[in-house]
């Protein structure tokens, strides 16, 4: 593909929408490749700018760039930053109306989108595709490209259908972007995606020196969170493994005076908005979340990322830790963990994600009962599915259940469908002469003349709504306005669906006897070797006391590193031993030097506040502080675990 000399370079059109002078590292060579018509992998560090890699050549080439991203929630984000710099933006979703559909692909075709972003699941609708073959397509991106690895630790079946985009347009270059892969899933993501014979590969480096990696062993992991957020100021991510515990932890730190807000997939769409902005927004300093929370998220100036619970691999770690100093200045990546416990915590990880084939059987039959669907039926339905009471109904502990299904769906059994998020709408089905005769009480008046006033399309086609805007609006509770909706609804007023998050059960084919099921050595044998690989390499490095967290962490990713980084926790305890070691007389003078820290705070400090004053390991600590305790040289608070020193005259 070669360009016209009076089409802009990419240089002159990175300054003229975003105003920079110059790319960062390996966008420029990736550009270039797309734009010569190459086939391209990149794998660019979090924070490394991969978006500007794709949004340039789609303002140099002719006709469309199609961007698959699973980053639903974030794609009106995405849309509005482009359109706030000139660049025709739009997204399609599962959860937009048909209408809307429809006036987004009729503005593409004619001519009047550059960049439109995609969720996979679209392109599962045969129908859908059918329509995008009619668009002027000139390059594809796949965002988050290890998803569609088998190998890799978020693997998507909805992802494989990114292939059938090659077979419409067969002339466009694809580019793929991810931030973390190993060399084996770098093999399969050029493999699934057909990479062609001239295909390019650019990796930017997986160090970012910048932050320093620090693991925290400790039997109190709050305490030794607000310790940690105490000592280091500024913007913070916390991490934790479920929903429930992203509250427990916020209000914890709440009660330590931290200002704290929690985040999760079970939120409203309208509360996951209003928690980011106020975290985006440094109105709230510490962010409790699980991994639904800071995909895409481009706050560059978090200073410290906190993992409460342990990842179960490498390639999540790298992601979420990465969150950290995306703008360049030093920060910290800690790890609280408590060995006697996370080690098996890990362990069992692997056995709740592959059950025994036996126990797929058992969730299948199970499943088919609960819907109702006999033997041989089923083939082609979709059906609503309550994994809860599926659950409770069959005494199936939820993780291992949700892990069967998913390997039936991956063996071709069922498609589970996780949750889908509908947002509300309404729209009046009521004739408009008929609207004057309504007798309605004061309050549903008004929130009906709201959403009137408001929400002007609604006579014509369903309308997104939001309950919280008209709560907040109008003074009242959301629980109200949905109320009143309702009550319009069954005045047959209005037709209201409220938002909802529904997973769904798609049988491809016909129920067959359980006995009969049938699981491929890659579904089963050899997935679940990678995950026992992943969690190995995750155990090591969190629970390693000699290597050097960056090596470890380079080295999973195919990247030798020469020297040790010298900022991580274990190389600063190795630098501490080597300087006890010239001096021997500081070395055996522990207690002296835990008498006179402890002197200059009154209060007390816990054991692992001394430890890190001194540089050392608390399990090196505990036997000096015994020592003092049975001699009388220490004091300790049952209650609060502070150790304070004697006076003694």
């Amino acid at each position: 593909m070669s360009l016209a000399s009076d089409i802009p370079s990419p240089r002159s059109v990175l300054k003229e929408h975003w105003g920079y002078d110059r790319f960062r590292p390996m966008q420029a060579e990736i550009i270039d490749s797309v734009l010569a018509g190459n086939d391209t992998l990149g794998l660019m560090a979090t924070g490394g700018g991969k978006s500007i890699t794709f949004q340039v050549p789609a303002i140099i080439l002719p006709g469309l760039t199609l961007v698959v991203t699973p980053l639903i929630s974030l794609m009106k984000d995405q849309v509005d930053n482009l359109l706030s710099h000139g660049i025709r933006a739009y997204f399609l979703h599962s959860g937009l109306t048909k209408r809307e559909n429809r006036l987004v692909l009729d503005k593409c075709r004619l001519g009047k989108v550059k960049i439109l972003y995609l969720s996979p699941e679209k392109l599962q609708s045969p129908a859908f595709t059918g329509e995008l073959r009619s668009l002027p397509v000139s390059l594809i991106v796949v965002d988050e490209a290890h998803c569609i690895s088998q190998w890799g630790y978020d693997f998507r079946p909805s992802y494989l259908q990114i292939a059938t985009l090659r077979q419409h347009f067969p002339e466009a270059p694809l580019l793929a972007l991810t931030a973390s892969a190993t060399p084996e899933v770098v093999a399969d993501i050029q493999k699934q995606l057909r990479f062609r014979n001239r295909a390019a590969t650019f990796r930017l480096s997986f160090n970012r020196s910048n932050i320093s990696y620090v693991v925290r062993n400790c039997d109190f992991k709050e305490e030794q969170l607000i310790h940690i957020l105490n000592r280091v100021p500024g913007c913070s991510i916390v991490y934790v493994r479920s929903r429930k515990r992203t509250k427990i932890v916020a209000e914890a730190l709440c009660r330590a005076g931290i200002s704290a807000g929690f985040y999760h997939a079970g939120l409203s769409p309208e509360e996951k908005n209003t928690r980011q902005n106020l975290w985006k927004t440094d109105q709230t300093r510490v962010m409790v979340a699980t991994t639904a929370f800071g995909m895409g998220i481009d706050k560059p100036d978090v200073r410290i990322v906190v993992h409460f619970d342990p990842p179960s691999s490498l390639e999540e770690y790298y992601q979420e830790a990465g969150r950290a100093g995306r703008d360049g200045n030093p920060s910290f990546a800690v790890s609280l963990v408590t060995p006697a416990t996370d080690k098996g915590v890990l362990s069992r990880r692997l056995t709740e994600s592959f059950p025994t084939k036996e126990y797929l059987r058992q969730t299948y039959d199970q499943l088919c009962v609960f819907l109702n669907i006999a033997m041989g039926e089923g083939f082609n339905r979709l059906i609503e599915f309550n994994p809860d009471m599926f659950c409770i109904r069959f005494r199936l502990q939820p993780a291992a259940a949700v892990s069967a299904l998913k390997l039936l769906s991956q063996s071709g059994y069922i498609d589970f469908i996780e949750e889908t998020s509908t947002r509300s709408r309404l729209m009046v089905i009521m004739n408009r002469h008929e609207l004057y005769t309504l007798d309605l009480d004061p309050e549903c008046e008004r929130i009906f003349q709201f959403v009137l006033r408001n929400y002007t399309g609604i006579f014509a086609d369903y309308e997104h709504i939001s309950e919280s805007r008209i709560a907040s609006e109008l003074g009242l509770t959301e629980r109200t306005v949905y109320e009143n909706l309702l009550k319009l609804s069954k005045m047959h007023v209005i037709h209201y669906i409220p938002r909802k998050s529904t997973p769904y059960i798609y049988f491809p084919q016909s129920r067959v006897p359980a006995k009969d099921l049938v699981f491929p050595r890659e579904v089963y044998e050899l997935r679940r070797l990678q995950m026992a690989n992943r969690i190995e390499a995750m155990k090591k490095f969190l629970f390693s006391a000699t290597d050097c967290r960056v090596t470890t962490l380079l080295n999973y990713f195919g990247e030798e590193t020469s020297s040790p980084c010298t900022t991580c926790d274990v190389c600063r305890s190795n630098r501490n031993i080597q300087s006890h070691q010239a001096e021997p007389a500081i070395a055996a003078d522990i207690p002296s030097r835990i008498g006179y820290i402890l002197s200059n705070h009154p209060e007390g400090l816990t054991a692992n506040d001394i430890a890190s004053t001194l540089g050392i390991d608390t399990s090196d600590l505990l036997p000096h502080l015994r020592n003092m305790l049975d001699a009388g040289k220490l004091s300790l608070n049952a209650s609060l675990f502070r150790l304070a020193i004697i006076e003694t005259h």
